[in-house]
């Protein structure tokens, strides 16, 4: 059923008609007393009984036609308009491709052309389609929208695995009705559109131009052609060709001139304009453009518009130059591949590439567009990414007037950023490693180093000649230190302490810090969103981060400008709105850094992050500061962005993820909050380390505070000790030790001798190392240490068992 029955009345716009007898009375009286004056005046003026009997008469008659002629109209009016014809409407709506309804004020279906019967059966108006939920709802906001302010639409709703996009309009003389238009959301391939367009309104179009067109499978059958393809090769309609060899219809002469096999040697050569439609250009599917060669009737500049039609529909990244290398043509997915605008394309696509590039560009089109019509492929540099090699398709074509050679590029520009992510990431995984392990190098000679200083400070008190010097020595490794703590940063192996916190208080505690250091031509801005959760993070690390964007907004405004600083939350659903695959989906908190400054080219934001790479001068910055921040997100969990246009400032978005939870202190904060006075001690320590100088200050240090100390060089010695029957307090051991590591030796040791007190030291992440360690009742010591530090890691791993 197609038509639903109307409504039993049709009402106007304007209200109800007043059909009372009332009002048309006082006209008729108003009319009668003009009359009755009218021909008084006659009267006394003339004195003539035949003249005012004859206007008497004649103003009768008149009054009757009118009358007459007025209420036949009236009654054939009222009854065009009391019954609405829906069957016009529904033959109107029959030729639209889309399911269309209209319904009334009372929800109900008043008509409905065949696709929408057959796409929602049951006879039902929207919202009642049998759609999900969600869809159910944004239909009923829609109608509702759509009855307020005269339309209203929806981008996708779903049913049955279907998805179409929805508008509604009031419509109707008085706007009684909605009219519900719903088009079915699809994705075709590149076959199937080429498909369509042949047998479409095109394929007609190209028909009556004598340009013939055919799609061909990858089997080379034909898929579709269009009227003239199937009357030169078969003599009889479309039909006829579908699901034949394609090679059947035509042949070539000794002088490669192509010709329809039905012609026979009288016919007239063709020429044929060959269109891959997928990467492999020798094989698969096609579209096959054929004309009459030289001497033909064809006008062959409107078939080249036809061809430039056709062209700019499919996906293919597609452009036609003539023999002398000069564009002709070019369509969105080509100029979209290059990375610029259809209307800035350069006259010649030599122009395109890097200079080394450029002879073998001309080269190819002369040669394909002079020879014969083959085609193939040839590897290019981009000059906007001269880094990266793309295919370029080149194939000679004919009959088309001066288009010589078509031009194809894929646009793999998705392929292309995932690419970039991924060697980025790896690259960055890589430097990180390298970083992780040059900083546990230092970490042991720094340990080393302020060991030692420590140690003499001891012997010299302020005011020696030596004090000032030694002083000297251990602030500038404390320095060293400070650098390669930013390197472990990095590689997320540094030692964090992380609480339970919310980010706009740690951008309140760190902004008079920041403001000072921005300086009085900087304004600092900051904004903090609405119903922002809690993030579980270092404090003093995320202060850092916060300090560092800062900074360097700071320096990329020299004449002045603003750092905006912000907090929001971004929910799951807005995380999938982005649409990207580089943030998980999930609840998170945003933190933005946004500065008015020059900007970041583009050859360079994707360095930014890495270590030791800056664009200040010599002198001016070590190039740690934004990889010191990219580890410091990344070992908190959370993911960072940069977005910069030169000249157009820089912002950095920050997302750390919500801790759901409550917020305990850490076994971290509880240790802090526990610094004991006295230091001395007594009881039997094992240092196990491979590093002499380390394990030198370690012992030293110790023995000072009153602990008898034996030392071991690796695992397998502190084995061999204890199998020998000592027995100690206390094992302090490094982690990463040649022959047996630390964690290896003291599995083997609480198997065999119970439950050992350990204090592992080591340069690398406590949380990293916990959960490689895998042992429970463990203390840690971060390297590098001073002499008090050690003396205060052994005193509170003696006390914490006893």
């Amino acid at each position: 059923m197609n038509k639903i029955p109307p409504p039993t009345e049709f009402q106007m716009l304007g209200g109800d008609v007043d059909t009372s007898p009332r009002p048309q009375l006082l006209q008729l009286a108003v009319l009668s007393l003009a009359i009755t004056l009218s021909l008084l005046i006659l009267w006394f003026s003339t004195k003539s009984v035949i003249l005012v009997g004859s206007c008497s008469a004649a103003i009768i008659a008149a009054a009757g036609l009118i009358q007459y002629f007025r209420g036949g109209r009236t009654a054939d009016n009222r009854q065009v308009l009391s019954v609405p014809d829906w069957s016009i409407t529904h033959a109107a709506t029959q030729s639209s491709n889309a399911a269309i309804a209209i319904s009334d004020r009372a929800g109900r279906l008043v008509c409905a052309n065949d696709h929408f019967t057959m796409a929602f059966p049951g006879l039902k108006a929207p919202p009642d389609l049998g759609v999900d939920d969600a869809s159910r709802v944004a239909l009923v906001e829609a109608g509702r929208a759509a009855w307020r302010d005269g339309s209203a639409g929806i981008n996708a709703v779903r049913k049955e695995g279907r998805s179409y996009s929805v508008k509604v309009a009031r419509a109707g003389a008085a706007d009684e009705y909605l009219l519900w238009r719903l088009e079915t959301l699809e994705r075709l391939g590149i076959e199937s559109r080429a498909i369509e367009l042949i047998s479409g309104r095109i394929g007609r179009a190209m028909s009556s131009s004598g340009v013939m067109a055919v799609a061909v499978g990858p089997d080379g059958r034909v898929r579709s052609a269009n009227a003239a393809f199937a009357l030169r090769a078969t003599g009889a309609g479309v039909e006829t060709t579908s699901g034949q060899l394609f090679g059947d219809f035509v042949r070539m002469d000794e002088k490669g001139s192509v010709y329809f096999e039905r012609e026979g040697r009288n016919g007239l050569p063709i020429r044929l304009l060959h269109i891959p439609l997928n990467q492999n250009a020798a094989e698969g599917a096609a579209l096959l453009l054929a004309v009459d060669e030289e001497g033909a009737t064809v006008d062959r500049g409107l078939a080249l518009a036809h061809v430039e039609q056709l062209l700019s529909t499919l996906p293919l990244g597609l452009a036609l130059v003539d023999r002398d290398g000069r564009f002709l043509f070019a369509n969105d997915a080509f100029a979209r591949v290059l990375d610029v605008e259809p209307t800035k394309l350069p006259p010649y696509p030599a122009d395109l590439v890097i200079s080394e590039d450029k002879g073998a560009v001309l080269d190819s089109i002369r040669r394909y567009g002079s020879g014969s019509m083959t085609s193939g492929d040839i590897a290019i540099r981009l000059k906007e990414r001269p880094d990266e090699v793309i295919a370029l398709s080149i194939a000679g074509v004919r009959g088309l007037g001066d288009a010589a050679v078509l031009l194809g590029l894929k646009d793999n520009s998705e392929e292309i950023i995932l690419k970039r992510q991924v060697a980025q990431q790896t690259k960055m995984e890589s430097i990180g490693q390298l970083a992780g392990g040059v900083a546990h190098d230092f970490n042991n000679i720094l340990t080393a180093i302020i060991g030692y200083c420590d140690l003499m400070l001891l012997r010299h008190q302020p005011g020696d000649s030596d004090y000032d010097d030694i002083q000297q020595i251990k602030n500038n490794s404390n320095r060293a230190a400070s650098l390669t703590r930013q390197l472990l940063a990095f590689s997320r192996q540094q030692t964090l302490r992380p609480q339970i916190l919310q980010l706009a208080n740690v951008v309140a505690d760190v902004s008079s810090l920041l403001k000072r250091l921005l300086g009085a031509t900087v304004r600092l801005e900051v904004h903090h969103g609405r119903n922002v959760g809690a993030v579980r993070a270092d404090p003093g690390q995320l202060e850092q981060v916060i300090i560092n964007l800062g900074v360097n907004a700071r320096d990329a405004m020299p004449k002045g400008g603003v750092v905006h600083i912000s907090t929001a939350a971004v929910s799951q659903g807005e995380v999938s709105a982005m649409g990207g695959e580089s943030l998980p989906v999930g609840d998170y908190v945003q933190l933005s850094v946004e500065d008015s400054g020059f900007g970041i080219p583009k050859e360079n934001l994707s360095k930014i992050f890495e270590p030791f790479f800056t664009t200040k001068e010599i002198g001016n910055g070590t190039g740690l500061g934004l990889s010191t921040v990219y580890g410091i997100v990344k070992q908190s969990g959370g993911f960072i962005f940069a977005d910069s246009k030169p000249g157009q400032g820089t912002r950095f978005d920050i997302f750390l993820p919500v801790h759901h939870g409550e917020a305990a202190a850490s076994e971290i904060a509880k240790r802090e909050l526990y610094k004991p006075k006295d230091l001395w001690g007594s009881g039997r320590i094992l240092i196990v380390e491979d590093e002499d100088m380390v394990r030198a200050v370690a012992e030293r240090a110790l023995v000072r505070q009153g602990y008898v100390v034996e030392t071991a060089s690796d695992g397998e010695q502190a084995l061999e000790l204890f199998a020998d029957g000592k027995r100690y307090d206390l094992v302090v051991s490094d982690v990463v030790m040649p022959n047996l590591d630390g964690p290896s030796m003291a599995r083997q040791l609480r198997e065999n001798y119970g439950e050992i007190r350990l204090l592992f030291m080591s340069g690398y992440a406590e949380e990293q190392l916990r959960e490689t360690i895998s042992l429970d009742n463990v203390s840690f010591l971060a390297k590098p240490f001073s002499v008090q530090q050690i003396a205060e890691a052994v005193h509170d791993a003696l006390a914490k068992d006893g």
